[in-house]
């Protein structure tokens, strides 16, 4: 075998592992992102549990932590698939790559909604708390006082109005101050939920590009399926034509061969009547 052969053929060995790594790499963060998305669920329902001071500040670091480690590891997988993506057209694995490709893209965009899921499940939680602590300070609000201090940080003033006429102070200050802190986990998730909004966004747009690739795919596949036959077709007029061709040549051989011999034996007569003039 040529030397350049083996080593085209120890490249294309080597290309496919490295691009088996990568895909199970890219798979490895998958799993990571959707252990996270279940932690941050976990730590927000321990966040709605009656904890004291210090458990519950700490829950908050924690969610906090973990929240920002996961919206790095989704920008670094968006960048990552795409990466992935460019590169997939190269090589002779090129159709399987790309299906595994568009496998974990589909994935990470599957995390990506129940991700927003949580958020919004746990966004409405959290408001059903502040009302529920308001009414607590105010048993007899009016919805749109509960709107104010669920919905508007300038509901705050509404809840201080109601603090300072409640008979239950030191029950009505827990629940100011878990108000005040349910507004800041909510200020959080709608964050969050934005980031999601444009992350969701930017991976439909490449499930997209990658749709009108595989189209120019398709047709090119196509055009040049048209082209074959039309070419076969090229080639068996060319063989047609030429069969023909020969066998009028042969045609045109045999007439002047029987001319030829006709011609050959007119000959001989004359010769051998004038040999018996003579």
């Amino acid at each position: 075998m040529p030397r350049s052969v083996s080593r085209r053929q120890y490249c294309t060995c080597q290309q496919s592992r490295a691009d088996k790594q990568q895909i199970a790499s890219l798979q490895d963060s998958i799993k990571t992102l959707e252990s996270n998305v279940n932690r941050i669920s976990d730590l927000h329902n321990r966040s709605l549990n009656n904890m004291d001071e210090a458990a519950a500040e700490r829950n908050t670091r924690d969610l906090a932590t973990l929240v920002s480690e996961t919206s790095r590891l989704q920008n670094d997988l968006k960048k990552r698939i795409k990466k992935q993506e460019a590169e997939a057209g190269r090589g002779g694995n090129a159709m399987v790559r790309r299906q595994q490709i568009a496998a974990t893209k589909a994935r990470f965009i599957e995390l990506i909604q129940n991700y927003q899921g949580v958020e919004q499940q746990f966004r409405s939680k959290y408001k059903q708390r502040m009302e529920r602590q308001f009414k607590i300070v105010k048993p007899d609000a009016t919805p749109e006082e509960v709107r104010a201090v669920v919905d508007n940080d300038q509901g705050e003033q509404i809840f201080s109005q109601a603090l300072m006429s409640s008979n239950r102070y030191g029950e009505s200050r827990a629940a100011f101050r878990e108000v005040q802190e349910r507004h800041e986990d909510v200020k959080r998730i709608e964050k969050t939920l934005t980031e999601l909004a444009t992350l969701f966004n930017d991976m439909s747009i490449m499930v997209e590009e990658q749709d009108e690739s595989i189209n120019v795919i398709q047709s090119y596949a196509v055009s040049t399926d048209k082209d074959m036959e039309s070419g076969l077709q090229q080639t068996e007029k060319a063989v047609v034509s030429a069969r023909a061709a020969r066998k009028k040549r042969w045609i045109c051989f045999a007439i002047i061969l029987i001319i030829l011999i006709i011609i050959a034996i007119v000959v001989a007569i004359e010769v051998v009547q004038n040999q018996k003039k003579s």
